[in-house]
């Protein structure tokens, strides 16, 4: 399928816009060793993908604190500490240079989230870009969890786009199959992850880093 310029750029936001450095701080703080930060994180993700694989539904926040306490000792309420250090999340340093090259291509931008709201806006609002995306969604609105198709036809539907002139930037392999697989173009850069995974469909577009990813979707034909 020939993949044509994207009129609208959504951004997943936890790792591929926003850095997690505070979360794990707050685990170091609080005795937990810097590591496991990974492995409640993937805990998280495969809680809400279960829930909703399942017909269910559970609040992003509601899933990390029970990873939380399936592989740490922390009391709940150290627990809704480290969970309340997502709102102290701040850009990446790429972040700002790849989404000034949308505005100034005309190209707008979005972010799609499953997690808490308001998390994307602080985040964007702390690293001084807010103003250069238009809005941000999260699945929440919804009761979805990414990659289920709803989640990205919906956003489609709440920019006003046709699916195929939406692409979504991750640094989640799975979260660029999910989007390709609702007819979105997809952009993988690596972050936490090394290599794109080769058990799914390839990526529309794989770059070596944001800005590489962002270049790649404004030179699709148009």
């Amino acid at each position: 399928m020939t993949r044509r310029r994207p009129e609208v750029v959504a951004f997943d936001v936890n790792e591929t816009l926003l850095d997690l450095a505070p979360v794990r701080t707050t685990l170091v703080e609080l005795g937990e060793p810097e590591h496991v930060l990974p492995t409640v994180f993937a805990r998280t993700l495969l809680t809400g993908f279960a829930a909703a694989a399942t017909g269910g539904w559970c609040r992003f926040r509601d899933a990390f604190t029970s990873a939380l306490a399936q592989t740490t000792g922390l009391a709940a309420a150290d627990r809704e500490r480290v969970a309340d250090a997502f709102g102290e999340l701040t850009p990446h340093p790429d972040v700002a240079p790849a989404l000034r090259q949308l505005a100034e291509a005309g190209v707008r931008a979005v972010t799609l989230s499953h997690g808490s709201p308001g998390v994307a806006e602080a985040g964007l609002e702390r690293g001084g870009v807010r103003p250069l995306v238009e809005r941000s969604l999260t699945s929440e609105a919804i009761r979805a969890w990414k990659p289920n198709r709803e989640v990205y036809l919906w956003a489609a539907g709440s920019c006003g786009v046709a699916p195929d002139r939406l692409a979504l930037v991750a640094a989640h392999g799975w979260d660029v199959q999910g989007a390709q697989k609702a007819g979105l173009t997809g952009a993988w850069f690596p972050r936490s992850e090394r290599a794109y995974p080769a058990v799914y469909e390839p990526a529309d577009v794989v770059a070596d880093d944001l800005s590489g990813a962002v270049a790649a979707l404004l030179a699709l034909p148009t």
